[in-house]
């Protein structure tokens, strides 16, 4: 059977490199992420927050000195040993609570109280509290190494799961991102992924109902069934049926409301080798949206309402993969509703069409770091669902390439990095 330009070149590009076996194309120059001025900001402020302990000495000895003698400083003094121990290490907590004993023993000589019961009393709490600064150092140390095992953990079932898509693959640019509404959690119900096949590379954003680990399962079942389907399967359609049938078995093997209410929302993009359009099957999902290089932006919304998938039962409604034009330079970004459902503190949802349009973007990174830290401040930081971002860029091979485009990207506030990607 006839594939086309892929059985020929490999479906990529003219001019394309001949990509790595199983790795994709070889990878692109990334521009460098905005997110090092993020990262500059948060490490002066960790910084200030270390030098608290020291501050809190150096204020409680002025105090002393300038005050009459029977004011104290003690409730500063006792404070500077308890905040070294999350902040420091062993070594650096004893010695804040031995520096500390000596400051307090220094003044009460020098201002002649020594001998005072009152200065005595002082003196032994402040010991007592340097020594129990210790053994709650040890706990937060033992804590901090639990949860870099736990998160240690979280990070590779993360990339068995999602593991993070090739820079370049069947000659587009492609990058993923996964913001957690949820503190120091790295998966849940949200998916992405990407697959190239001899028609094409297809991929899917989704979003599987509930939480919890039933929802991380539900998402492993739709990665495996979308991954074989999509190398198997001739049609866009044929993949989304057997998505949908793999979600039937596992709803079987459920118990109590999942086993009947369990479902996934779903997009799924079939992008030809060299064809220049975008086939998209919308199974209840917002729809992506179309970045031109210009900077206009559409969203690719179906003419037809469809369930989502594992709800076949429900009704019969053939899938039907509608086709637009993919121009060159253009971006598809597809993303979950964690986006347009992040509200600000007056209670209006984020909008990514009005947020985007008339921005420009080198790279598929730096539209998804901007769009994830817009979203986060326009929230508050305080996401209430998980969030899936994939952008999928089609170069221009006439146009200028990554090193010489043009980048607006820096006008909501030049942060960006929310995704951390990296140059």
């Amino acid at each position: 059977m006839d594939e086309g330009p892929y059985a020929r070149a490999g479906g990529r590009l003219p001019g394309d490199p001949v990509p790595d076996p199983g790795l994709g194309d070889a990878p692109v120059p990334v521009p460098p992420a905005r997110g090092r001025r993020r990262r500059a900001r948060y490490g002066a402020r960790m910084t200030l927050v270390r030098l608290l302990p020291v501050l809190l000495i150096a204020v409680g000895a002025t105090y002393d000195l300038l005050t009459p003698r029977y004011f104290t400083a003690g409730p500063l003094y006792t404070a500077a040993p308890l905040t070294a121990a999350p902040l420091y290490s062993r070594r650096g907590t004893v010695l804040t609570g031995a520096v500390t004993v000596a400051v307090v023993i220094a003044l009460q000589i020098g201002l002649g109280v020594a001998h005072q019961v009152d200065s005595i009393t002082e003196l032994v709490t402040i010991a007592v509290v340097a020594v129990l600064a210790v053994f709650v150092n040890a706990l937060v140390r033992r804590n901090d190494e639990r949860l870099a095992t736990a998160r240690e953990i979280a990070e590779a079932a993360q990339r068995a799961v999602l593991p993070e898509p090739a820079e370049r693959l069947g000659g587009f640019e492609i990058a993923a991102c996964y913001e957690a509404a949820q503190a120091d959690a790295f998966i849940g119900g949200d998916l992405y992924a990407v697959q190239d096949s001899p028609r094409g590379v297809r991929m899917i954003v989704g979003d599987v109902r509930g939480k919890g680990m039933g929802a991380v399962a539900a998402v492993a079942v739709v990665i495996g069934a979308f991954r074989e389907a999509a190398e198997q399967e001739s049609t866009l359609e044929a993949v989304a049926q057997r998505l949908e049938r793999a979600l039937a078995r596992e709803g079987t093997r459920r118990e109590g409301l999942d086993a009947f209410e369990g479902f996934t929302t779903a997009v799924l993009v079939e992008l030809p080798h060299g064809d220049g359009v975008a086939r998209i099957v919308n199974r209840g999902h917002p729809p992506p949206l179309l970045c031109h290089a210009d900077g206009s932006l559409r969203a690719l919304s179906t003419r037809d309402a469809a369930l989502p998938l594992g709800m076949g039962e429900l009704g019969v409604w053939p899938d039907r993969a509608e086709e637009t034009v993919f121009p060159a330079g253009a971006t598809l970004l597809l993303y979950t509703d964690g986006v347009t459902e992040a509200r600000d503190a007056r209670g209006e949802f984020y909008d990514p069409v009005a947020r985007l349009s008339g921005r420009r973007f080198r790279h598929p990174g730096d539209l998804l770091d901007t769009l994830a830290e817009d979203v986060r401040r326009h929230s508050g930081g305080g996401m209430a669902d998980d969030m899936a971002l994939l952008a999928v860029r089609r170069p221009d091979p006439g146009g200028l390439d990554d090193s010489g485009g043009l980048d607006d990207s820096g006008g909501l506030d030049g942060s960006g990095g929310a995704c951390g990607h990296e140059g």
